[in-house]
């Protein structure tokens, strides 16, 4: 019951792609596989909680026990070196912090998008791979047709038997098609239950429309991935300039002797020192760090450019395929019809006694298969069309 409610999901448009995609993580993919993307997107959460107090230095607590020759004495110790300003770079931290956090929880929704798109087109090949034994059954049962022909015509000396010789190995050559496509199909199928949730016949298929090229690229997750980088590396080059320049630092010391054994050289149990302090590292690396952090910057920007270019070709890509796949398309029907009209004929000269029953069987069967290949040449195209969306935010 809730596979067939989770099947209603995967019909959509385009205006209801983020649905689609949102569903689909709910529906198709197993539990074990959605809790690995949930765990990972909490992981980033703390990781980043992490990220944005890295500037905070650790609190020191020191419990000592001293035994001398003389006296013996137990004191605790805190000490606080903490830096409250680096010429930005806490700003700049925290800032690079919540980039990071972006970036890789861009990096996760890639990931379970493509999972999702593996999956759906697990699924829909698995819908091809039925609709290609269907289609050799149908050869199969033309090419029995043909034997039985070339049999009776071989009988009677009208033929060689070299031509029934053939006709048996065309139909052999079908019937290691069926068994090939249904080892095939057992082998998509166990790559499917890998990562869905159900059996693939629970599903029913996405129906997809295209997407104009504006819109694959203003919403190219890759895309947006890239521009997060972007902005990840930006901080991170201020961060890198600001740990070469001045630190102010608070500082505090603070003893407390517990038992001094009555040392004499101890005349204060409580012993406290604070402070301000102000720090900057002197190294020869300084300028080779930072221009190493401001190349990152400059080649991620670089990467963006020819991402862009990528993505547009990509689409183009799939276009062209699609286009192809149209093209097969109005082939297969235009065969469709023209089966339609010869069968026409051939069964009215089969009332007439014209022609026999196999002739009959023959177009239908003929029939019959370019309507399969015109649903698998539809199927094809929307594996292209999942291609795309897949890549859309």
């Amino acid at each position: 019951m809730h596979l067939q409610k989770s099947a209603r999901f995967f019909l959509i448009s385009l205006l209801s792609l983020p649905l689609f995609l949102e569903a689909e993580d709910k529906s198709i993919l197993s539990e074990d596989r959605l809790n690995l993307f949930k765990y990972s997107e909490k992981q980033n959460e703390e990781n980043s909680q992490k990220l944005k107090k890295d500037w905070i230095n650790p609190i020191n607590l020191t419990y000592s026990k001293n035994y001398g020759e003389t006296y013996d004495s137990t004191k605790s110790m805190i000490n606080i070196n903490q830096p409250i300003f680096k010429s930005g770079g806490i700003y700049k931290a925290i800032k690079y912090a919540n980039a990071s956090f972006e970036y890789n929880n861009i990096d996760i929704e890639i990931q379970k998008k493509e999972l999702i798109k593996t999956a759906t087109t697990l699924l829909f090949n698995l819908h091809i791979i039925d609709l290609n034994i269907q289609k050799n059954e149908l050869l199969l049962k033309n090419a029995n047709i043909d034997i039985i022909r070339k049999k009776e015509q071989v009988l009677n000396g009208f033929l060689d038997t070299s031509y029934l010789d053939n006709a048996i190995l065309d139909a052999n050559k079908v019937k290691n098609t069926i068994v090939e496509l249904q080892y095939q199909k057992e082998e998509i199928n166990n790559n499917f239950l890998n990562i869905a949730s159900g059996d693939y016949k629970s599903f029913d298929l996405p129906t997809l429309e295209l997407a104009d090229e504006k819109t694959f690229i203003e919403k190219n997750i890759e895309l947006t991935k890239t521009k997060a980088d972007i902005n990840q590396k930006d901080y991170l080059k201020d961060i890198t300039v600001a740990k070469y320049l001045p630190t102010f630092n608070a500082n505090l010391d603070y003893t407390k002797y517990h038992d001094t054994d009555n040392n004499p050289s101890i005349t204060d149990t409580t012993v406290q020192n604070y402070g301000l302090s102000v720090t900057m590292p002197i190294d020869v690396r300084t300028f080779n760090d930072i221009e190493t952090q401001k190349i990152e910057y400059l080649k991620a920007k670089l990467d963006l450019k020819n991402k862009i270019l990528e993505e547009e070709n990509f689409y183009k890509t799939k276009i062209s395929k699609i286009k192809m796949l149209n093209q097969k398309k109005k082939i297969a029907k235009d065969d469709y019809e023209l089966y339609n009209s010869l069968l026409e004929i051939i069964v009215e000269e089969k009332n007439a006694e014209l022609k026999t029953q196999s002739d009959v069987d023959t177009l239908q069967n003929s029939q019959k298969i370019k309507s399969i290949e015109l649903n698998i040449f539809k199927l094809e195209e929307q594996i292209e069309l999942l291609e795309i969306y897949s890549k859309i935010s």
